[in-house]
């Protein structure tokens, strides 16, 4: 009588196995000898249904009725998703989910079994190794506790470096190749949580840097000639970077900016950079282009009326690179 009763309790855990949460043995059966550690059994990520296996993770693999392919610890996924399953050998299960990475070693166990019931669950996350590259303060790889967001990696690389303008989008690459973009004006501008996207172990994410652009800055200014300024930079920021002194007499009032069209022709804007920086008139403004020509034209000598040279020493405060 005994016999039979245990017969048939494992005759049920074999069948149920599937559906019964690992680290729950009926009485009687194979599995309470052969399970000696726990599976947490809060809701986690793991233990959704549409998680996917990675390396480094660390997987609980039961085998019903079959001590000696049962685990007595956790299985570490090694470097290209496999783990190492007695008897059946390494089997590849990164990228599944628990069921799929089940029916994996149950298939590559019916070599040896006639009809093996395998039951794998995840104990514990690996870590999240992402890549950080472009305009962050120190770009790299970082290690990050899961789950990990968009945030978090920017974070640890330090933040943003220097940024004119709004944000860029950042572009993301996944482990499987394919890409994405998120825009980080909407995340850490706008507040747009939906943006702040879970980052996967491998994956690479770039910040673009705004765009060094060469214009020409000519007249009252230090150092005429060219120089360099950011993608969406203005005309004060182009005349700060040429130099300023308060010995300069410069006409704020009339500087001009000259851009060559593609059609050939010429547009000249004159920019009252006096009303620009005393009154925060950004209407007057000019955003830069490459190729384009500043000219900072000098003042009469008894024209003090802009204080022109203490305005053009106080643009060098706008320098941030």
């Amino acid at each position: 009588m005994w016999r039979e009763s245990t017969v048939a309790r494992r005759f049920v855990a074999a069948m149920l196995g599937a559906a019964l949460p690992f680290g729950i043995a009926l009485p009687g059966s194979a599995q309470t000898a052969a399970q000696p550690y726990a599976v947490p059994v809060e809701s986690t990520v793991q233990s959704a249904q549409d998680y996917r296996i990675r390396q480094g993770d660390q997987v609980a693999l039961t085998v019903y009725g079959e001590v000696a392919l049962t685990p007595t610890s956790p299985l570490r996924v090694l470097q290209g998703g496999t783990i190492a399953v007695p008897l059946a050998g390494n089997v590849s299960i990164g990228g599944l989910t628990t069921s799929e990475a089940s029916d994996a070693v149950a298939r590559k166990l019916r070599k040896y079994l006639r009809d093996p019931k395998v039951t794998i669950a995840v104990v514990s996350v690996g870590p999240i190794e992402a890549l950080v590259l472009g305009n962050v303060k120190v770009p790299g790889k970082y290690t990050l506790p899961p789950p990990a967001r968009l945030t978090d990696v920017i974070a640890a690389a330090g933040g943003l470096g220097p940024t004119d303008g709004a944000f860029p989008d950042a572009r993301l690459e996944y482990p499987d190749g394919t890409t994405g973009t998120v825009s980080l004006q909407k995340l850490l501008h706008d507040g747009d949580t939906a943006s702040n996207v879970t980052v996967a172990s491998g994956e690479t994410i770039y910040v673009p840097s705004p765009l060094l652009l060469t214009v020409e800055v000519l007249g009252a200014v230090e150092k005429s000639g060219d120089v360099q300024v950011r993608e969406g930079d203005d005309v004060a920021m182009a005349v700060a970077r040429a130099g300023t002194s308060t010995n300069q007499q410069a006409d704020l009032n009339h500087v001009t900016v000259t851009r060559s069209l593609p059609n050939g022709t010429k547009k000249i804007w004159t920019v009252n950079l006096y009303a620009v920086l005393k009154k925060g008139d950004s209407a007057q403004d000019v955003v830069m282009n490459k190729g384009d020509v500043v000219f900072v034209p000098s003042a009469p000598k008894h024209d003090t009326l802009n204080n022109a040279g203490n305005l053009l020493f106080g643009l060098g405060s706008l320098i941030r690179f």
